[in-house]
């Protein structure tokens, strides 16, 4: 049974009660939450791990940090040490999105390499391998594509990114829309064009009820990608996003009947006044199911700072109720990035997190704050480092820049304003 249809038989699992204990927060909340569907625990039945994470309702804002192989550009040992470092600098969640090479011994690695929930995008690995099986992504069959949802739902994956409100209607209708960006989501392309060269229905769609059956054997949770999803702040809530949205709520609730955990991947490129009504229209028109999203990304012109532009979106997402927030580096749609730009990318998530529980009034969050705020004023520097976001890097740089061991800080040194304040007030 899956974690969904457990709580909903009041059966209070092991997951709920790790993660209630991490978070602080009766383990009955957490069972009602997922009963719900404002809660969802991906923890694939054949993931061996002791580990559990939760992205939702009640819970602090996770963050997810995407690797992959993709043509000549990546290799399998390098994409495993970014693992690592995001794992490390404190992410919640891995998605591999793969598009080239020996996916499944990526896929399989990943799984090996970390407790964390993995994510994935099927169609990229049914796309690769029917280019290489008949030199064209567009003669793969549905039998091909649900043979990849399996096959990756057997090796463990705990949820996975689907394109399902992709419908032909929507696709049609694009044309006559005057988007500036048209599609930007690549899952999105490939299907898009699978279903204009072979004239048919979304399979994914089309056939919801099979892929609803391996989630639910394998308790894998759906990630309803959004397809039409806005590439440019220009294209932000124009009707074709609307209109996938209300699609994806009513496949939402087709989930939660069959007992599959539901969350759904939001956009995109939005200005920044218009993030809280987006953030608000998901979760009204996808029942509260939680809300994963890309950045968002409030400027199109940021580009070589994509990293500090997320986080400002990711920030006031997370304030207005969203629940993971993928994460994005400094060199988004320039380049592959480094283990330096996955450092910076988780960071500025991990910053946008904070600050959105803290707008939420999160107490955990404001917890933190207060005992941040009580070592700055003892000079304790120890704890200091221990709280901040990344304590490594915080201590490399105390060290670097006071060889001298001041307890004040480098700025200040022996003029600290908060030794002479505390001897004349204390």
């Amino acid at each position: 049974m899956t974690q969904l249809i457990k709580a909903k038989s009041g059966k209070i699992t092991f997951e709920m009660e790790q993660i209630a204990t991490r978070e602080g927060i009766a383990p009955e909340v957490i069972r009602k939450k997922v009963a719900a569907g404002e809660l969802v625990i991906p923890k694939n039945k054949e993931r061996k791990t002791s580990f559990s994470q939760g992205f939702g309702a009640e819970l602090k804002t996770k963050i997810s940090t995407s690797v992959g192989l993709y043509d000549n550009y990546t290799d399998l040992k390098t994409e495993l040490n970014k693992v690592d470092l995001a794992v490390e600098l404190g992410t919640d969640a891995i998605m591999d999105l793969s598009k080239d090479g020996d996916i499944d011994n990526m896929r399989r690695q990943v799984l090996d390499n970390t407790e964390l929930p993995v994510g994935t995008l099927p169609i990229y690995q049914a796309a690769k391998e029917s280019q290489e099986k008949t030199d064209s992504i567009l003669d793969m069959t549905v039998d091909d594509i649900f043979n990849i949802v399996e096959k990756q739902a057997a090796d463990g994956v705990d949820f996975m990114g689907i394109h399902a409100g992709l419908k032909r209607d929507i696709l049609d209708r694009l044309k006559f829309e005057g988007r500036v960006e048209g599609l930007v989501s690549h899952g999105g392309q490939i299907l898009a064009g699978w279903m204009l060269h072979n004239d048919c229905e979304n399979p994914f769609y089309e056939h919801y009820d099979r892929l609803l059956e391996i989630a639910k054997e394998y308790d894998v949770t759906i990630s309803l990608a959004d397809t039409f999803r806005p590439g440019a702040i220009e294209d932000s809530l124009d009707r074709a996003q609307v209109q996938e949205l209300i699609i994806l709520g009513e496949l939402v609730e087709e989930g939660w009947n069959e007992g599959v955990q539901m969350m759904v991947k939001g956009p995109g490129h939005i200005p920044l006044d218009q993030i809280e009504s987006t953030v608000q229209l998901q979760k009204e028109l996808c029942h509260g199911a939680p809300y994963f999203t890309f950045g968002p990304l409030v400027t199109d012109l940021a580009t070589g700072y994509d990293d500090i532009n997320s986080a400002i979106g990711g920030a006031h997402a997370a304030a207005a109720g969203a629940d993971l927030l993928c994460y994005v580096t400094p060199v988004e749609h320039l380049d592959f990035p480094t283990k330096e730009d996955i450092q910076q990318g988780v960071m500025a998530a991990k910053i946008a997190a904070q600050v959105g529980d803290l707008s939420k009034g999160d107490q955990r969050a404001w917890e933190l704050e207060e005992k941040m705020a009580q070592a700055r004023k003892e000079l304790d520097w120890k704890e200091e480092i221990e709280l901040a976001l990344n304590p490594k890097h915080a201590e490399e740089i105390r060290s670097k820049r006071n060889p001298a061991g001041s307890d004040g800080c480098a700025m200040c040194g022996e003029y600290c304003a908060i030794k002479v304040v505390n001897e004349y007030l204390n």
